[in-house]
């Protein structure tokens, strides 16, 4: 399946702009990762573009994305990255994180949240002009992005790491990277300065 094909079905499937936003955030990390580790990036990012197709559909943990899983499969979507996506919800899949791909999902996928809500709370709303410090500070008010579980993120790029990085890849580099990816991206994501222009949150 080729990259125009799977935002069609994410445009199909999710109308919020904000669950795109986040969705295209997790497709940029993959795809830089992917470079980094001698991947695929196109499987990569088709992992992180269609994670969360189904939320608006299936928005409880019991049905996400155990119940869209079987839509991707009829539109023709790849099974290993249909099984990456099942995998980023192992409590209601039961399908735990095996491989590179499925761990880096895992990593890349609410550090996003946090990243582009400490870029939305800023005047320039500019990936380009945030930094991990800033980064790291809203990680420590635990009312910012509330709903992003610390722990969860902790445990997600601890595994990430033992399993392509020798235990060596750390939060805040992992963040480093995830931004680094974020900023190639920033146009495509809507954080590029035009919201602060535009005077829109």
């Amino acid at each position: 399946m080729d990259r125009e094909t799977a935002w069609q079905i994410v445009c199909e499937h999710v109308q919020d702009p904000g669950l795109r936003r986040h969705m295209q955030a997790v497709e940029a990390a993959m795809r830089w990762y992917a470079g980094r580790l001698g991947e695929d990036p196109d499987t990569w990012g088709l992992a992180g573009l269609l994670h969360d197709f189904d939320w608006e559909i299936h928005p409880t943990s019991a049905q996400h994305p155990t119940e869209g899983a079987p839509i991707l499969r009829q539109r023709g979507v790849d099974e290993v990255v249909v099984q990456a996506i099942l995998s980023h919800n192992p409590e209601g899949s039961g399908i735990h994180p095996r491989t590179p791909l499925e761990f880096a999902l895992m990593a890349c996928d609410e550090i996003t949240g946090l990243i582009i809500a400490a870029a939305l709370v800023r005047g320039h709303k500019d990936l380009r002009q945030l930094s991990v410090k800033s980064i790291k500070r809203n990680w420590k008010d635990k009312h910012f992005t509330a709903a992003v579980d610390r722990g969860e993120v902790e445990a997600a790029v601890d595994a990430f790491s033992r399993e392509c990085y020798d235990g060596k890849l750390g939060l805040w580099e992992h963040a480093g990277n995830v931004l680094t990816a974020m900023q190639g991206a920033a146009g495509d994501l809507g954080l590029d300065g035009r919201l602060a222009a535009d005077g829109a949150g």
